[in-house]
């Protein structure tokens, strides 16, 4: 039986962190890296590609820190508001 993989569709996805990473918000999955039990994902920044960072998939989940999707400042606000 085959091993389900963990975030099987985290290659490509868009992100938007919910305090500023690095003077950006927005952010796209360009790699992806399976050490152990962990997954880690590349991280670039939409509008600067020289911004780029490693992070643990799981911290992705956290929905006080990033929202699947880019969104909106005004977009953003409203999430938090509900």
């Amino acid at each position: 039986m085959l091993k389900k993989q963990k975030f099987p569709y985290l290659l490509g996805s868009k992100w938007t962190a919910q305090q500023e990473t690095w003077g950006w918000r927005h952010f796209q999955v360009v790699n992806r890296k399976n050490e152990g039990k962990w997954v880690f994902a590349e991280m670039v920044a939409s509008c600067d590609p020289n911004v780029r960072f490693w992070i643990n998939a799981k911290i992705l989940k956290d929905r006080s820190q990033w929202q699947a999707g880019w969104q909106s400042l005004q977009e953003m606000a409203e999430m938090q508001q509900e």
